[in-house]
């Protein structure tokens, strides 16, 4: 018997979330379909978190047919690939040590990438200066993150620190802040207002945390995960202004920057606004901001690549972010190279140029009709509502449980859109996230389901969960 069988998670302060939980369902079912068991369904499908090629989604095909180049250099004069897929090939094998992947890479990443992503944020944000030595790449923008949480959590005096952060949030933030020691400082996102960003509930929020813990910075994501949400010029500005009033950190999620697909809707990045807002604010406030090769079109979950981009952070603290790296050894180099091909792509006149623009723009157009489709359906059943996403990924649905549901979770201990999910999961087969945050409103319930996927699964998704949904209603005993 193994010495870990009897290690009680509770005991070693080990929290198990509500997400953890959902997946060992899943993969039980999946495991018992595998085994036989006759289901009234072929599949889990799983739609609780973003990662699109596992909910079908294919590959960009320049990226993969570099990549194959690269991990295996003897098609370089393979004539059946296009010439450019090639050439790019050859340049990136030549940044590499020994010409090879195989190779490791300095801690902060291959210094041609590197310079690759300063020069795609410099256009980006129409000629906003950008220098390779500010972007540190790691393994995926969650290892970036909480490179900079780790630094947070050791500072001097015994109170903790703190970071300001949304409610809702991504679903792995609270356990990447609770894990290293910092304390969840939840302000609520407006729901009412698209989940617009408040700036009374940002005061409200650092109020109650002066005593408990020591803020030092805010976590922003943009577009909003998990609720499509997209901040305007104004709205970043105000949250810079208050970073700036309180001297916090301002900790910026932009993994989404790429797909924005709501009417009149555009991606404005928090370091464009830092910029326009004059030298009192552009050469004082302190900003990191993140972008992942996992997330957006490129949805490269495996190859676990991203990057993040440091303004205004002092030399010293540069120098221990690059040090915490060097734990790692070097992010995988397969997705160093990714991220060269996701910030460079193909340019008009190139032989990728065609292909790769039509599977860019066929994701972006899947998207933006899943999140309306969706939207409406979810809209239409009844306890069910949901506000538009205007970017990112995900809906994120209020669900308005009857009191027989939440009775029957406090039971079992558990939160009722857990209930409500692994009961899905269990007659229907589709996994979906729950909602259930640090912070949020006593009696809130809320799901979180991602549209980055084909659309007959989202279609097969939404009529398996109408199906529940309804079923559960009818079930339920009539209000006197």
């Amino acid at each position: 018997m193994s010495s870990l069988q009897h290690v009680n998670p509770r005991v070693m302060g080990i929290r198990v979330w509500p997400q953890s939980r959902l997946h060992s369902v899943a993969t039980h079912i999946t495991q018992t379909i595998t085994l036989g068991a006759q289901k009234p369904f072929k599949q889990v499908n799983d739609v609780s978190s973003g990662d699109p090629h596992k909910a079908g989604m294919k590959p960009i095909s320049f990226v993969r047919q570099v990549l194959a180049v690269c991990l295996y250099p003897q098609l370089l004069k393979d004539n059946n690939l296009p010439l450019d897929v090639r050439l790019r090939a050859q340049r990136l094998l030549e940044v590499c040590d020994g010409g090879s992947v195989g190779s490791y890479t300095a801690s902060s990443g291959i210094p041609h990438v590197r310079q690759s992503i300063a020069d795609f944020i410099t256009r980006r944000d129409a000629g906003v200066p950008s220098f390779a030595k500010d972007i540190f790449i790691s393994a995926g923008s969650q290892g970036a993150l909480m490179v900079i949480v780790k630094l947070l959590a050791n500072g001097e005096g015994e109170t903790p620190a703190g970071v300001l952060t949304p409610t809702p949030c991504p679903h792995t933030l609270p356990t990447l802040l609770d894990d290293s020691g910092v304390m969840v400082v939840p302000y609520q996102l407006m729901e009412d207002r698209g989940w617009a960003v408040d700036l009374d509930e940002l005061h409200r929020a650092l109020r109650t945390a002066r005593g408990r813990c020591e803020p030092r910075a805010i976590y922003i994501s943009n577009p909003g995960n998990p609720t499509g949400h997209v901040q305007d010029s104004k709205s970043i500005k105000e949250v810079i202004q208050f970073a700036a009033a309180e001297r916090l950190l301002l900790l910026v999620d932009e993994v989404y920057q790429d797909i924005v697909y709501g009417p009149g809707k555009e991606f404005i990045s928090f370091k464009k606004v830092l910029f326009e807002m004059g030298t009192k604010y552009w050469e004082t406030v302190e900003l990191i901001s993140f972008n992942s090769l996992s997330t957006g079109c490129m949805g490269e979950c495996g190859l676990r690549a991203g990057y993040m981009e440091l303004v205004n952070v002092d030399p010293g603290v540069m120098h221990f972010v690059d040090t915490l790296l060097c734990t790692s050894i070097s992010t995988p180099v397969t997705g160093q190279l990714a991220l060269d091909l996701m910030v460079d792509p193909p340019k008009l006149g190139d032989a990728s140029y065609d292909s790769y623009t039509q599977e860019i723009l066929l994701k972006r157009t899947i998207l933006s009709q899943n999140a309306r489709r969706a939207q409406e359906f979810l809209n239409d059943l009844p306890g069910l509502s949901c506000q538009p996403a205007m970017g990112g990924i995900y809906l994120y649905p209020s669900l308005h449980l009857p009191s027989e549901i939440i009775e029957q979770a406090k039971m079992l201990g558990v939160e009722a859109d857990v209930l409500y999910c692994q009961r899905l999961l269990e007659e229907e087969g589709v996994f979906v996230g729950a909602g259930c945050q640090f912070g949020e409103t006593k009696g809130k319930h809320h799901l979180r389901l991602c549209i980055l996927a084909p659309t007959d699964t989202t279609e097969e998704v939404l009529a398996r969960l109408g199906s529940f949904h309804r079923r559960l209603s009818d079930s339920l005993p009539s209000s006197p």
